[in-house]
C-alpha cells in the first residue's frame, strides 16, 4: 500500500470543482478553505462524541485528553481564517455568483458541533430538508444529552447537589442558566484541591468555549473584510448574523461563577 492509497488521495485531490466561467484563480482557495474546515469538523465531532461517552462512563481523565485535542483543532481552524482573509472583495466578486444558494450556514457538521456543545435549535434541523442523512444525524443529536449535560450528570453522580431537573429533562431544548448549578460550580472553584479533576474539567470547558468564540470572531471579521455589510450567500444576513452568534454561550454557569467570585473578593 502506498501513501496515496492509504489516504485515498485520488479521491481527496479530485474533489475540488471550481464553477466560475471564465475560470477564476481564487476560487480554488475558497473551495479548499471550506473543504479543509469540514475535515477538521469531522475530527472535532469524532473527539466530542468520544469525550461525551467517556464523561458518561466517569472516565474523566480520558475525556480531558479528547478535549485537549479539540482545542488544538480549534486553534488550527481559527488560524485558517487568515488564509481566506487574503481574498479581496474584487477577487471574491469574480466567482461569488457561482455559489448560487449555497452557504456556510448549511454546514451540517458545524451545526452538529453546536448541538454536541449544547446550542440546540430544532429549527436548524429543518434547514437540511434537502439532505435526509444529515437531517437524521442532527435529529438524533438534538434529542441526546450534550457534552455539558453529561458533565452536569457526572457532578450529580459525585454527590454534588445538582438540581434533579437538570439530570432528567428534554434534551432537545438548550440548557438554561441555573442559579443552583452556579452555586455548585462555585463550590468547586472555592475548593479546587478537593474537586481537582472536575475543577480542571470546568477550565477545559471554558477553554473550549473561548476557542469557539475566537473562531466565530475571526469568521465575522473575515467575512466583514471580504463582503462588508452585504448579505451573505444562501439568503443569510451575513455579518449581522455572525455578530449575533457571538452572544451565544454553551456553559453559562462557568462564566456566571467568575463574576460571583470577583464580586465576593471585592467585598471581602
Amino acid at each position: 500500500m502506498s501513501y496515496g492509497d492509504y489516504l485515498d488521495l485520488d479521491t481527496l485531490l479530485s474533489a475540488q470543482h471550481p464553477l466560475a466561467q471564465p475560470p477564476q484563480h481564487d476560487e480554488l482557495l475558497f473551495i479548499v478553505q471550506h473543504q479543509t474546515s469540514e475535515l477538521w469538523f469531522k475530527l472535532v465531532l469524532h473527539e466530542l462524541r468520544s469525550a461525551r461517552e467517556l464523561l458518561r462512563a466517569d472516565e474523566l481523565a480520558a475525556a480531558l485528553k479528547r478535549l485537549a485535542r479539540v482545542k488544538h483543532i480549534q486553534s488550527t481552524l481559527t488560524e485558517q481564517w487568515s488564509v481566506l482573509a487574503t481574498l479581496t472583495p474584487s477577487e471574491y466578486a469574480q466567482f461569488r455568483d457561482f455559489l448560487a444558494t449555497s452557504s456556510g450556514f448549511q454546514s451540517y457538521q458545524y451545526r452538529a458541533v453546536e448541538f454536541l456543545l449544547g446550542n440546540k435549535n430544532a429549527d436548524m434541523v429543518r434547514v437540511f430538508d434537502h439532505d435526509p442523512a444529515a437531517q437524521q444525524m442532527l435529529e438524533s443529536l438534538l434529542h441526546e444529552p450534550s457534552l455539558y449535560d453529561e458533565f452536569i450528570a457526572l457532578l450529580a453522580r459525585r454527590g454534588l447537589p445538582v438540581p434533579a431537573e437538570l439530570v432528567d429533562r428534554d434534551w432537545s431544548k438548550p440548557h438554561q442558566p441555573n442559579d443552583v448549578l452556579a452555586q455548585v460550580i462555585r463550590s468547586i472553584y472555592e475548593d479546587p484541591e478537593h474537586h481537582w479533576d472536575v475543577y480542571e474539567t470546568c477550565e477545559e470547558l471554558v477553554d473550549l468555549e473561548d476557542n469557539f468564540q475566537f473562531w466565530r470572531f475571526r469568521h465575522l471579521k473575515t467575512v466583514e473584510r471580504i463582503i462588508g455589510s452585504a448579505r451573505g450567500t444562501g439568503g443569510s444576513s451575513g455579518v449581522p448574523f455572525l455578530r449575533k452568534a457571538l452572544e451565544l454561550t454553551f456553559f453559562p454557569e462557568l462564566y456566571a461563577v467568575r463574576g460571583q467570585i470577583a464580586e465576593s473578593g471585592r467585598s471581602s
